[in-house]
């Protein structure tokens, strides 16, 4: 059994949590929050043994064996730093850390302790998605990669009242890109790597992040588009396009439906299954990973977030997102 502890106890973690469930061999041991009655609370919810206020001392705890760490972005490289140097395997929400070199350290620290790191990009480990990178030679040579995540966030209506949360900080390295463009930005690398030109364009809020915006990427033989938001909806589908067909995505985000629509007009629908609480998959890669003694995932490995981390920097730059982070390492 793999012990985990919890760092945050925000809606996310529920999910992950829930997620957890269904991996046999996953145990959520611990929590951390800075409140106590916080902590106590979240964890009565989900029957959560040990809470801990000090992430000093819960990294040193023998009561957990690894940490899934859902604190705001800014805090990723840290917190993780400090459990791995602690011996414990890290989970890591995405975004991965504010930037390359944070993520750089991150993985440093990994290394040099001989522990499992991983990005808890749960995308690009659903069903779905697998079923979308074995099917893609069937619509001939890849042209056009377009993906789409627009999805208006509550938070904009307090924003707009003048109550700025979270999700729109520039001291948390938030933001549309690092919160919503990341997902379209992930499957994109995973599939065909990292692009070889970058041409961002966004729209900044007051407080320095982002509310939307769209990043043209330019590759040897192909081009891709993507298009993000967190003040606007939008109810496209995403879509790889090939000489022979293209691959319909209906949400890239959770990759619900898998359709090829061929050239002559057949149509092929591919979609599997999957769990409602679709983190388990990433949960269960996290486990398999430390029970196997392999140090890192084949599917979302570290240079893929590395190379994700790299080219939202870049895109965020263009459009002028620059975090507390970024002046910190120079």
């Amino acid at each position: 059994m793999i012990n985990i502890g919890i760092v945050g106890t925000n809606f996310i973690t529920d999910r992950l949590i829930e997620g957890a469930k269904l991996v046999s061999d996953a145990k959520i041991s611990a929590v951390y929050s800075r409140s106590e009655e916080k902590g106590k609370e979240f964890a009565e919810k989900h029957n959560i043994e040990y809470v801990f206020t000090s992430l000093e001392e819960m990294a040193k705890s023998d009561v957990i064996d690894a940490v899934y760490i859902a604190s705001p972005n800014s805090l990723h490289a840290s917190q993780a730093i400090l459990f791995l140097n602690n011996k414990k395997h890290v989970l890591g929400e995405k975004a991965f850390a504010s930037n390359t070199k944070e993520v750089d350290e991150m993985i440093k620290a990994a290394k040099e302790n001989n522990v499992v790191l991983m990005e808890a990009m749960k995308s690009t480990l659903l069903p779905n998605f697998k079923v979308v990178k074995d099917n893609l030679y069937k619509i001939g040579k890849v042209r056009k990669y377009f993906a789409s995540y627009c999805q208006y966030s509550s938070r904009y209506d307090k924003y707009k009242a003048g109550e700025v949360l979270n999700a729109f900080k520039n001291e948390l390295s938030n933001g549309a890109l690092m919160d919503i463009g990341v997902y379209c930005i992930a499957p994109m690398v995973n599939l065909f790597g990292k692009p070889k030109t970058i041409k961002a364009n966004g729209i900044m809020l007051k407080t320095g992040v982002d509310g939307e915006g769209s990043v043209l990427f330019g590759y040897d033989d192909m081009e891709a588009a993507v298009i993000y938001s967190k003040i606007s909806n939008s109810y496209l589908p995403s879509e790889i396009q090939g000489e022979e067909g293209s691959i319909i995505i209906d949400r890239i985000n959770t990759f619900d439906r898998i359709k090829i629509i061929y050239r002559d007009g057949r149509e092929e629908d591919l979609s599997l299954e999957h769990e409602e609480a679709n983190m388990c998959y990433e949960v269960q890669e996290f486990v398999n990973l430390i029970k196997s003694d392999e140090k890192e995932s084949k599917v979302n490995s570290l240079k893929n977030s590395r190379d994700v981390i790299e080219v939202i920097e870049e895109a965020r730059k263009q459009i002028g997102v620059i975090y507390p982070a970024d002046r910190n390492n120079g």
